[in-house]
């Protein structure tokens, strides 16, 4: 049987291993997600200067239920809008190591769909 901790530590190791190639810069900055049981977050990092240039969550939203695909959507929909209001246009997506399905995919389309490039 494999419990909680096994599967974020199989996590966290895909993680690293996608980490060692994957770098933002600040022509296209790193899209990282980060998927809690009751929240989803995004950032915009340029993994250069070790910055974070654009950040939403569904915390900062204040939507009432943050753990659904609608709030991941509407968390993608608002990252790229603030990346775009910085003349961010091409970023690198960064899942963190979750499967793209579900909230993953539903927050990638809504940054696509609103106008980012990856």
């Amino acid at each position: 049987m494999v419990t909680k901790k096994d599967k974020n530590v199989s996590r966290v190791r895909r993680h690293a291993r996608v980490r060692a190639k994957l770098s933002g810069s600040a022509e296209a900055p790193r899209l990282c997600v980060y998927r809690s049981n009751k929240n989803i977050e995004a950032q915009l990092i340029d993994d250069v200067k070790g910055v974070t240039l654009v950040s939403s969550s569904s915390m900062a939203l204040k939507l009432e239920n943050g753990s659904n695909i609608e709030a991941a959507a509407k968390v993608g929909k608002d990252i790229a809008e603030k990346a775009l209001a910085k003349k961010i246009k091409k970023v690198v997506f960064d899942r963190s190591g979750y499967i793209y399905h579900g909230r993953v995919k539903a927050l990638a389309e809504a940054a696509r769909e609103a106008g980012l490039d990856f």
